[in-house]
């Protein structure tokens, strides 16, 4: 669906934000202007991300989100083209069609100096778009030129917003994990988030097999191609067991953050086998003995990507042929930002994205 103009004579913008509650607000911000360093983009694609419902979207403190979240614009997976250059931009110019990495770094720490400013330990220089600096909920979004990856002409503005999140952090996963041809992978919760993993793994060459309960999910997972898709329950062990010979399975990614879900990846990996988690929030509880020590299992925790690893990832998205907007359900304008969210928030749906195109 096709956004009209929020810009006013007056040279202001609207924005979505999210006070907390299940609510959200349009706020007029004026259109800014790029610094040093700094890009104005015009937005093309902006995301909905399950962090944002998690976090931002449901929590309320006296009628504020969480302490993190500072009442800016929101929207973590921006994706646009450049409207405008600031002063000391070196590599993009206007017109350029660019991904933002979400998190702002300080630059100066060892993890900026190598790609993972999500990792960045500064009190002043961290910032995540869509947090703690205006996101990409608006018509014009201004990033750091430092942030940008360049979107290839084969990809779809949709494709980057994909990138901008959730598909770079299921592809840092992919590779905690060494998948492969030689892997049968295990998927628990088909969101977004393992519905590109699951599209990942199997580009890589990997048998996968899925997790899920709700009807929704399980549908648009089987058009995707993943056909092999279990119930959650006291029969998914044994149904997945079955489906591996009784071997279990290479490398489970947990994308849900569902205790049981997390359990059942320890469950159903085989001896030596590498296990990620992935899925934000909720508990784990498990008896290492049994279930990790003596498998000889490798556990890793995932974060988002190194800004080094979307670029590369973008190059593997054309050399595949991959789409990540196909993961996408529903297309909303700005101003159906509130349906757009309620649409997210039901679980019922794909990934669910604001569009001007």
């Amino acid at each position: 669906m096709t956004s009209t103009s929020t810009l006013s004579p007056s040279g202001t913008m609207t924005g979505v934000v999210l006070p907390g509650n299940r609510a959200l607000e349009f706020r007029e911000f004026p259109i800014p202007e790029p610094g040093p360093g700094q890009v104005l983009l015009r937005m093309k694609a902006s995301s909905l991300c399950g962090s944002d419902l998690r976090a931002i979207y449901r929590p309320i403190e006296q009628g504020h989100g969480p302490e993190a979240y500072q009442g800016v614009i929101a929207g973590h997976e921006p994706c646009g083209q450049i409207e405008s250059v600031g002063p000391d931009v070196k590599k993009f110019k206007s017109g350029d069609r660019v991904i933002v990495y979400h998190i702002g770094g300080c630059g100066l720490c060892h993890e900026c100096r190598t790609g993972w400013m999500i990792s960045c330990h500064s009190d002043t220089g961290r910032a995540a778009y869509g947090w703690q600096r205006n996101g990409g909920h608006s018509e014009f979004c201004l990033a750091d030129e430092k942030d940008l990856v360049t979107l290839p002409d084969e990809l779809t503005f949709l494709d980057g917003a994909m990138v901008a999140c959730g598909f770079g952090t299921v592809y840092a996963a992919c590779l905690r994990a060494d998948v492969s041809g030689r892997d049968t992978v295990l998927i628990t919760g088909l969101g977004p988030v393992g519905l590109g993993a699951a599209l990942l793994c199997r580009a890589m060459g990997a048998r996968v097999v899925g997790v899920e309960g709700i009807p929704e999910r399980v549908e648009l997972a089987k058009k995707l191609g993943i056909e092999s898709v279990v119930a959650p329950g006291d029969d998914a062990l044994p149904q997945l067991m079955a489906m591996t010979n009784g071997h279990g399975f290479e490398v489970a990614i947990d994308c849900s953050a569902h205790s049981g879900a997390r359990h059942l990846c320890l469950e159903a990996a085989r001896e030596w086998g590498r296990i990620v988690f992935v899925g934000e929030g909720g508990t784990v509880s498990f008896e290492p003995s049994p279930l990790l020590i003596h498998k000889q299992l490798t556990l890793h925790g995932s974060w988002v990507c190194s800004i080094g690893q979307m670029e590369d990832l973008v190059e593997l998205l054309v050399r595949w042929n991959l789409h990540p907007e196909q993961i996408v359900t529903h297309r909303f304008s700005l101003e159906q930002a509130k349906e757009a969210y309620e649409l997210f928030d039901s679980g019922q749906s794909g990934k669910v994205a604001i569009v001007w195109e």
